[in-house]
């Protein structure tokens, strides 16, 4: 599709946007000079403005029933991970079942891990990617310090291929490689750093040639790619709430297991009491049997307060759909790349052109000596402009479709060159 990079265009597309009214149910950041171009769902996604009731909601039950709100408030308490589920199961593609939310992304990860990092004979080592988000690598490192092997020799980072990115036939020839010393793979929906995203079903099926497990880290892919984990096979899954799914800092996090492991209650595992069957958790029993599916990974009952802003945004990706979403998505950050255009020369779009190897984030490197990239960064900034910086050289910026406009991406080109002319 072709853009035109002007504010007349910007403002047809958002004049005929089906998806327009979804802004106005964001708060919406304001700075000294205005409404900020907020850029920066990638890091936290805005508030729905619902989320501010729902947690009011929470406060009278507790106030007003005590301990009896686990039973009796308007969302009880004790079944609040269940009214969660069906939302997150449309949006990862999993069967009932296969979905919870609980705990954060990395104590999930450890939890799976836990389970699913079972190093035996040769086969001891983990792949990730070069560059994984720090949690990740830290989690991978401490399981196999735990198994007392070696991270210098059981872990394998896969380095980009020529570039930046890591294509598909490079994590399969990596694993025809050396798949029989694997025991997990663990890879990104979306790496955080350049955005590029990745046929899963396509890694699961290089993972499964070679007899390793495979997981993911879908935290910069959850709200923001269409998802389907059941039919990709994947063993596992994980993500945080509070990036696309807009619920809020540190929200309650999720987990998808597939369903062959689901009824597998043998399987070893960190238990908690919430993930005993719930028929029988409240006898006190000393001896654990684990609830069916994904919620048998659950250590402790949900944070209330914490997973009412989750329970209003799932109903805005309902409502909105997510091939709508993934639609508008695409024509933003199609139009951001038109935008860019007249900078090319200092401006380089790290992230892949293929619409269908990316989400809504576009990293950009901007070539230039010395800290002139902060000082654009900051100068962005300065100007409104909320977007955010990896060192040495990467600024991250993403049109979200639930509540960017095609305005705001002209308005961060405009501010971008601006930034740029005036940092030599």
């Amino acid at each position: 599709m072709t853009h035109e990079p002007t504010l007349e265009y910007a403002r047809h597309c958002d004049e005929t946007d089906p998806l327009r009214a979804f802004r106005d149910r964001f708060a919406l950041p304001r700075g000294d000079r205005g409404p900020l171009v907020y850029l920066c769902g990638h890091s936290l996604g805005l508030q729905p403005l619902a989320a501010r009731t729902a947690v009011l909601e929470e406060l009278d039950d507790w106030a007003n029933l005590g301990v009896l709100g686990h039973e009796r408030g308007r969302r009880p308490w004790i079944h609040y991970h269940e009214q969660l589920a069906p939302g997150l199961e449309r949006l990862t593609g999993a069967r009932s079942g296969e979905v919870v939310a609980m705990s954060s992304l990395t104590v999930n990860l450890h939890l799976m891990l836990a389970t699913f990092y079972r190093p035996a004979g040769r086969r001891t080592k983990i792949l990730i990617e070069a560059g994984a988000f720090p949690s990740d690598r830290h989690a991978v490192v401490s399981h196999l310090q735990w198994h007392g092997l070696d991270p210098q020799d059981h872990l394998i980072e896969l380095p980009p291929s020529g570039g930046e990115l890591v294509p598909e036939d490079a994590i399969e020839s990596c694993l025809e490689r050396f798949g029989a010393e694997i025991a997990l793979v663990l890879w990104p929906g979306v790496q955080y750093r350049t955005g590029q995203a990745f046929d899963l079903a396509r890694v699961v099926g290089a993972a499964r040639r070679a007899g390793c497990v495979v997981g993911f880290d879908l935290a910069h892919s959850i709200g923001n790619m269409p998802l389907a984990l059941h039919d990709s096979g994947a063993d596992f899954a994980v993500w945080c709430s509070y990036k696309y799914l807009n619920a809020g800092p540190g929200a309650i996090g999720g987990c998808f297991v597939h369903e062959r492991h689901g009824q597998a209650t043998d399987l070893p595992r960190l238990a908690g009491w919430w993930g005993h069957e719930i028929a029988t958790r409240f006898r006190m029993e000393p001896g654990f049997r684990a609830a069916p599916g994904a919620p048998g990974w659950q250590v402790s009952n949900p944070p209330i307060l914490s997973a009412a802003p989750l329970l209003v945004s799932l109903a805005l990706f309902q409502e909105a759909g997510m091939q709508r979403l993934r639609a508008k998505s695409v024509a933003l950050t199609g139009f951001l790349e038109s935008v860019l255009a007249p900078l090319r020369d200092e401006v380089q779009i790290v992230t892949p052109a293929d619409p269908d190897a990316r989400g809504c984030q576009l990293s950009l490197r901007l070539s230039s000596g010395g800290d002139r990239g902060r000082r654009v960064f900051e100068r962005l900034g300065a100007s409104g402009v909320v977007c955010d910086w990896r060192e040495p050289d990467i600024l991250r910026v993403a049109p979200v479709p639930l509540y960017n406009r095609f305005e705001d991406v002209f308005r961060f080109g405009e501010q971008l060159a601006r930034a740029l002319k005036e940092v030599s």
